[in-house]
């Protein structure tokens, strides 16, 4: 069962979708037969390497609200994040460009190491609240991934990947997505959002036994969910 996700290392939900996702692979039975693939997406393309600015003060200009509604705004997040077993620190985040990220994880992705660093990306960013336009964070990302620190600054530093990453991007306007995570599999189904856990155990079983494909594990029960399509929009 091949799986893309596109998402982009700034987004909430994408970490939220992200992490509802594996476990529904794992409570579906169909763990180990899943190969998946992360796609680059930017919310904010504009957005600088070197950004002070907030996360609360980005999101109330971007809203046209004050910082208190901005970080009113973030608890419903927050809160969704600890029900996947996510603790968000949305008080000491600060927005930045994430673009270098996508090139560092195409680059990992060539070493077999891009499951590693996309979750030391997202938690860094969300968890850690670390700067992830940041080249020192970047090196640091990359060598808790067990990947050669110097090899990593120097991809950092390049533009190599460049084409890469442009290259998810604009796949992802020929098919249409305008929001993420975006998931597809085996190119033919698609799942928008961070949906409920239920929701993806169902649509992953639903695909598979179209697809042909039998769990390695017996699936858990499955429950009627209705699907509120959580996700980050441009």
């Amino acid at each position: 069962m091949k799986i893309e996700i596109w998402s982009d290392y700034a987004c909430p939900f994408c970490y939220i979708g992200k992490r509802t996702f594996e476990q529904a692979l794992k409570k579906s039975g169909f763990e180990s037969k899943a190969e998946i693939s992360f796609k680059a997406f930017q919310l904010d393309p504009a957005a600088p390497n070197d950004s002070a600015i907030s996360v609360y003060d980005y999101l109330a200009k971007k809203m046209d609200q004050t910082v208190e509604q901005a970080k009113a705004m973030t608890q419903g997040v927050a809160e969704h994040a600890q029900s996947v077993g996510l603790q968000f620190n949305f008080e000491d985040m600060v927005h930045t460009n994430t673009f270098t990220a996508h090139r560092l994880a195409k680059w990992a992705e060539s070493l077999g190491k891009d499951a590693e660093v996309t979750e030391n990306l997202l938690r860094g960013y969300f968890i850690e609240s670390k700067n992830v336009g940041d080249k020192n964070v970047l090196a640091d990302i990359a060598e808790k991934a067990g990947l050669p620190r110097e090899e990593a600054q120097a991809v950092i530093a390049s533009e190599r990947f460049t084409e890469e990453v442009l290259n998810d991007i604009e796949e992802a306007r020929q098919i249409g997505i305008q929001g993420v995570p975006f998931f597809v599999v085996n190119r033919k189904y698609a799942l928008s959002g961070a949906q409920p856990l239920e929701t993806f155990v169902e649509a992953i079983i639903e695909i598979a036994e179209e697809e042909g494909i039998r769990p390695a594990a017996k699936p858990q029960s499955r429950k009627t969910t209705y699907c509120t399509g959580d996700s980050c929009e441009v």
